[in-house]
């Protein structure tokens, strides 16, 4: 049986992040390994990746590091849906075929529920569901008595999902042929022609089996979902600590913490997990990480900074700076004194608007987005939920409480006057303090 992998796409609700979701890094290794090895633990060994022009080549270098498995590419040239990535693979999608969603996130359990279900159970597909208690951006699933897949709504209005039972892209087809070929007589003007094949098989009286999948599950269509999976990580690891770490006996580490190679840990730093720090990163003085934390490798944590609930990239500095529920791309820096705020004094949740409408982030407490290679300026404050787009700058003591584009600069007004110095200091009340401060 071959997996399908999914590496075609392109996230537009994810600004002002730009890496594709599958090639975020985890725990030292892109979410793309991870997904690999999951399948590989389950018995999978043969994957069609279908990878665009933009990805190939990194996908190419991720799976090379996988041992054990056979791997084929199919080049779907442009973002246009599951549908269209399919038929770019069309010679290499033959007898039983896993579909998989790279951007999903779930447990090898997935894989053994709907393989043992085509065991046991004859019907032309199979595909997973999952019961969600709030709306969710993504295909909802009506079924029968049985189980079996009577309509499939993709991405319906908030208030108008047909069930709670939400479509896990990990589907099985036994007749990928036929599936082509409903794909190739789908008319619709949105992009579900994929869903849309599957309501018509449905229709027509192929068996579709739903099965119900019920742990963790999580897919990442907005940048703060990018929290869930850090958790889900972090829950699952062991704590380590690398024997080529330098940690002053100084320094306090409490919980789930894991080190990597020459990280370098000073006097009076303190790191409560879960926590993951990669390969070559610094936790300087008096610095505190905590709360599920995630910093990539290169970093430098500085003097006197804190970091709570972030997820941090590559090659990022700070330096005396509050970092809170925050999610920060790579080669970031943060002049002394600035602020990433993570909570709303009316203490409501933060929303951000996302193609044109305001989406509630289930968050009550969450900080910056901060896209690929911003610079921040000494004493600057970032509103909660702000984002900043990559290759932007936040001048010094800027308070923005706006989302910043891409290659864009938020400066101050300078609003001091020059003047001449008139002031006269009494000598006699500085050694009166001096004085005052000896006794």
């Amino acid at each position: 049986m071959k997996v399908i992998l999914l590496c075609g796409g392109c996230g537009t609700r994810m600004f002002p992040i730009t890496e594709d979701k599958f090639l975020l890094d985890f725990l030292g290794k892109p979410l793309l390994q991870h997904q690999v090895e999951i399948a590989r633990a389950s018995g999978l060994n043969q994957f069609v990746a279908i990878v665009s022009p933009k990805n190939i080549a990194r996908i190419e270098q991720i799976i090379q590091k996988i041992p054990g498995i056979e791997v084929a590419f199919a080049l779907q040239e442009e973002p246009l849906g599951i549908a269209d990535a399919l038929k770019s693979a069309d010679s290499l999608i033959r007898g039983e075929v896993l579909v998989v969603n790279a951007n999903d996130v779930f447990e090898s359990s997935a894989y053994a529920g709907i393989i043992a279900a085509a065991q046991k159970v004859p019907a032309s597909s199979y595909m997973l569901g999952y019961q969600v208690k709030e709306y969710f951006p993504g295909g909802y699933l009506q079924v029968n008595s049985r189980n079996e897949l009577l309509h499939i709504v993709e991405k319906p209005e908030p208030g108008e999902e047909p069930s709670n039972l939400v479509n896990i892209l990990v589907h099985l087809h036994n007749n990928p042929e036929s599936l082509l070929d409903y794909i190739g007589t789908v008319q619709t003007a949105r992009d579900d022609v994929y869903e849309c094949a599957l309501d018509n098989m449905a229709g027509d009286g192929h068996k579709i089996k739903v099965i119900p999948y019920n742990d963790f599950w999580t897919s990442i269509k907005y940048p703060w979902h990018i929290f869930e999976v850090m958790e889900h990580f972090l829950n699952n690891a062991r704590p380590y600590i690398s024997p080529e770490a330098h940690i002053s006996d100084k320094a306090t580490i409490e919980g789930k913490v894991i080190l990597g190679d020459n990280v370098r840990v000073f006097e009076n730093a303190v790191i409560q997990g879960p926590v993951y720090v990669g390969a070559n990163s610094v936790i300087g003085n008096n610095a505190l990480v905590r709360g599920y934390s995630h910093i990539g490798v290169n970093s430098v944590v500085g003097y006197s900074t804190e970091v709570k609930h972030s997820y941090i990239g590559d090659n990022c500095w700070f330096h005396s700076n509050y970092v809170g529920d925050s999610i920060i791309d790579n080669d970031c820096s943060f002049g002394a004194g600035a602020v990433l705020a993570n909570f709303r004094l009316d203490e409501r949740n933060i929303s951000m608007e996302v193609e044109g409408r305001q989406i509630d982030t289930g968050y009550d407490k969450l900080g910056a987005i901060i896209g690929r290679g911003c610079r921040i300026g000494v004493n600057a404050n970032l509103m909660p939920g702000v984002r900043v787009g990559s290759n932007s700058l936040v001048g010094p003591q800027v308070c923005l409480s706006q989302d910043l584009g891409p290659n864009k600069a938020a400066l101050p007004e300078s609003r001091y006057q020059v003047l001449d110095n008139k002031a006269k200091l009494d000598e006699g009340k500085r050694q009166e303090l001096l004085r005052r401060l000896g006794n």
